[in-house]
């Protein structure tokens, strides 16, 4: 009988439960993030090359109105 009992707690019991919910949703968010990063990569190294190029071009002046 205690056996049984104690069958029927474990089975009942779900103080687990809210556990798997958050490994599974930050297991979701992790993948999203990982979808997001492969769709904007291409875009960021383009506007870090343009960035690049803007910074090259320009002159620094070291003597000011003299």
């Amino acid at each position: 009988m205690k056996l049984i009992t104690l069958a029927k707690n474990f089975a009942n019991d779900e103080s687990g439960a809210v556990t798997v919910d958050w490994v599974v949703l930050t297991a979701a968010l992790v993948g999203l993030a990982l979808a997001v990063m492969v769709f904007i990569s291409d875009g960021l190294k383009d506007l870090s090359g343009d960035i690049k190029g803007q910074l090259t071009k320009q002159n620094i002046t070291t003597n000011f109105l003299r």
